[in-house]
């Protein structure tokens, strides 16, 4: 039990509102590995838009449009759960949208090679996810509720573990049946929307264990509820000089976030076409790094409540640079795999503790707001992140290595973004927000 102590979590707090908290982690993270990077990425390209050269800018086009939703849309949705304590029962509609769109794309085969197949499958994807986006930053607004400034490290660190183990789980299911299936010799239009349906499946049963045990703690707040939540909205920004060290964290992010979208979206076409792995290669990379990923983050969350969450923060962004210079340098198989080890173990590790100075850093009356405005970063982020590696890859002739090599300027950009922030500082204008809500 020490390793899931009582006192990182704040009075009243039971450990089984915990573990619900974590299994939204856990029942979401097959949607990004699954749908996103493994399986439905690739058929979209090659099976969906058969192989066009259009086909990448339209997939990245769909991701890119769907966060540009989500970054219009969810400051404003936080600041509406937060007025009325909705967190919870918003978090029960995005969730059913993203599983009912991610079980629609099972659809999708039956219009392959048309107009028709390619526009579906886009709005799909857009559709879910934004809906993947929007329960992300809900879910995130729940951790400090439930842990102590001193405990969220270990709180964030044990969602994003225990969400790794989701993703494993739903990949490994997936893997298996793509292999039983190709070992048959049937094609992909059968096996995609199997994918599809198990990932939708764990999502939807896994996400009721967090309904059923995630109480919403959260109270209507009377004072401001005559207030829209685009008025509330536009008046944090107003008030963004008080919070100064929470906007830094937000302009970091961005920049961080872009390259660790890079690795989210684009590692399997790197680890295809310029190191020659071939694709069921990919999905056991993939899933290899999703234990890394899962390691790092549970064993990283004690090390940043020990050593602060900024200078573990800087620590694994050390390691993302790490990572560019070395997938950039390696020609073979094996020394890519040392590069993915140490991504999956970043990758963790850093989205966990950049989650856990979200929470330090927000004011407490405002949690939905202030994580939707992190949401907005970490999905401008996504935008900017592929967009720039897919244009150093056009501009120099195709060059990938040159690409993920220039990828190490936007962690170099955090890294040096962080250096303003003052954690404590930061936390007292939060909480200094909480009194003057009294």
């Amino acid at each position: 039990m020490a390793l899931f102590p009582a006192s990182a979590l704040r009075p009243g707090v039971r450990k089984r509102e915990v573990f619900g908290w974590a299994m939204y982690d856990f029942a979401n993270s097959g949607y990004t590995t699954v749908v996103i990077t493994a399986v439905f990425a690739a058929y979209f390209v090659g099976g969906i838009a058969k192989g066009a050269p259009w086909a990448t800018f339209a997939w990245t086009a769909a991701l890119s449009t769907s966060y540009a939703i989500v970054m219009l849309t969810m400051p404003a949705i936080g600041a509406w759960a937060d007025l009325r304590a909705a967190k919870k029962r918003v978090l029960v509609m995005t969730t059913t949208g993203c599983v009912l769109a991610t079980a629609a794309l099972a659809l999708t085969p039956g219009f392959a090679g048309g107009a028709m197949g390619v526009a579906l499958a886009m709005a799909l994807v857009i559709v879910s996810n934004a809906f993947y986006s929007y329960g992300e930053s809900l879910t995130g607004a729940f951790l400090p509720e439930l842990a102590t400034a001193e405990g969220m490290g270990k709180v964030s660190g044990w969602g994003w573990a225990f969400g790794y183990v989701g993703g494993m789980l739903a990949l490994g299911l997936c893997l298996a049946y793509v292999l039983w299936s190709q070992a048959h010799g049937l094609p992909a239009a059968h096996f995609v929307p199997v994918t599809m349906l198990i990932t939708a499946a764990i999502y939807g049963v896994a996400a009721c264990v967090t309904f059923a045990l995630l109480p919403e703690r959260a109270v209507p707040q009377a004072r401001r509820g005559q207030d829209s939540a685009w008025r509330q909205l536009r008046t944090t920004f107003q008030q963004a000089r008080a919070y100064r060290d929470f906007m830094w964290l937000l302009v970091c992010t961005v920049c961080y976030q872009g390259g660790v979208a890079v690795a989210i979206t684009l590692a399997a076409i790197y680890a295809e076409q310029v190191i020659g792995f071939v694709a069921s290669e990919t999905m056991v990379l993939i899933f290899v790094l999703n234990v890394a990923a899962a390691l790092g983050a549970f064993a990283f969350g004690y090390v940043q409540d020990r050593i602060g969450h900024k200078v573990s923060l800087a620590a694994t962004l050390l390691a993302w640079i790490a990572v560019c210079v070395i997938a950039a340098w390696v020609t073979t198989k094996g020394g890519f795999w040392w590069a993915a080890a140490i991504a999956g173990l970043a990758m963790g590790s850093s989205q966990s503790a950049g989650r856990a100075m979200t929470g330090y850093l927000a004011p407490p009356q405002q949690l939905a707001e202030f994580f939707g405005l992190w949401t907005f970063a970490t999905r401008l982020a996504s935008i900017i992140g592929p967009l720039s590696f897919g244009a150093i890859t056009w501009a120099t002739g195709g060059n990938q290595r040159i690409a993920i090599l220039s990828t190490a300027v936007l962690f170099i950009g955090g890294l040096l973004l962080l250096l303003p922030i003052d954690m404590q500082r930061g936390r007292r204008a939060a909480l200094h927000d909480k009194a003057a809500a009294r």
